[in-house]
Order: structure tokens, then sequence, then C-alpha cells
């Protein structure tokens, strides 16, 4: 689906799905979110609220003639975390990566079929320090799993301050588009789901 896509064009089971935020800048990143993601709102995750939650899912599979003769299956899933953070630190980045690698010990199932899973945090800031800046920028967490037989899973982090137009993304953060409300999105045969879904060739 077109990321240009207007949400009538949603079934309108999937639109109310939707939560409604007190917050015009979480509403409006919603919306470029709810095509891909299965959205909540304040829900409790590893102890902590999150202002938004959001999952998805991508199964990459292959057929032989017929769908019934499938083989290569794979799964990949991306676990989203937002939440208003005035003026994050790199201390409180440092736990949120450790809190991806506990969520990673009781959500990933490392097995055959599970090509990777990611954990991307975004704090929506009142102000960027350049030392978080430079924490973000240069961060890059991948963990493979049995030598990557069993896939891998990826901590990504995102620092977003909308008031000034400023933001910071740490490498794999392919997200980032959803939270840069001031730049246009990327064309339409190209949305998020494509980009996430291309992880299945690197």
């Amino acid at each position: 689906m077109s990321e240009n896509a207007q949400p009538a064009e949603l079934p309108a089971e999937i639109r109310e799905a939707v939560p409604d935020w007190d917050d015009e800048y979480l509403d409006r990143v919603s919306d470029r979110l709810m095509y891909n993601y299965d959205l909540e709102k304040d829900r409790r995750v590893g102890g902590e609220r999150w202002d938004l939650y959001g999952e998805m899912r991508v199964l990459s599979q292959k057929q032989f003639f017929h769908p019934a003769l499938s083989y290569a299956d794979h799964e990949a899933e991306e676990y989203l975390f937002v939440r208003h953070e005035s003026r994050p630190t790199v201390a409180e980045l440092e736990r949120l990566v450790d809190l991806g690698h506990e969520l990673a010990d009781e959500r990933v199932v490392a097995d055959e079929e599970h090509f990777g899973t990611d954990f991307t945090f975004v704090l929506v800031a009142d102000e960027l320090s350049d030392d978080v800046r430079e924490f973000v920028a240069g961060f890059r967490d991948r963990t493979l799993l049995k030598f990557g037989y069993h896939g891998h899973y990826e901590i990504n982090l995102l620092v977003v301050v909308p008031e000034v137009e400023a933001h910071v993304a740490s490498e794999a953060a392919d997200i980032v588009e959803a939270f840069t409300l001031w730049d246009d999105v990327s064309s339409p045969e190209e949305g998020f789901l494509s980009r996430f879904a291309k992880r299945f060739w690197r």
C-alpha cells in the first residue's frame, strides 16, 4: 500500500482500531504507521509505560508450484516503543538498550524460521544534546543467534525533537521517516513495509 494513501482507503475496522492520542504529533505519526503496524496507546512493557507501542510482522515464503508446497519460510518482526522524554541522556539510552536485550530473551523464538527481530526505541524530546546525538549516531547493536543460523535481533534508537525539527537515528533505524513529519516521505513505490522487508535480502 502506498505511503501516500489516505486513511479512508483502509478498511473501517482497521481505522477504528487505531487509538487517538491526546498529542497532535503522535496522532500524525500514527497516521503514517497504521498501514504497517498494530498500534496501542499507553502500553506497559518491561515495567515501563509507553505512549505509543507498535508491532509489525513479516512472513517471507517461497512456494513450489502450489501454496501448499512452501519452503524456506522466514519470519521477521519489529517492536516499537515510543514515549516523551524531555531531556534524554546517554545513561537513559544505555538503559533502554539493556531493556532491549531483556525483551529479546523473552520474545525472540530462535529457530530456523526466525530471520530477524527489531526492538526500536523512540524518545520524543524537548532538546537534543551533543553527547546524545553522538551516541545515537554511532550506535549499532546486532546480535546473531547461533552464528546467524537462527537469525538475529537488533536494537535501534531514535531521538526526535519536533519543535525544532531535529532528530538523530541509529544506523538501522529505518522507521525514522515516520517521525520526521517535516520531511517528505519516500516515493510511493517504497514504503516502510517494503524497506523493512528488504532486510530479508541483506
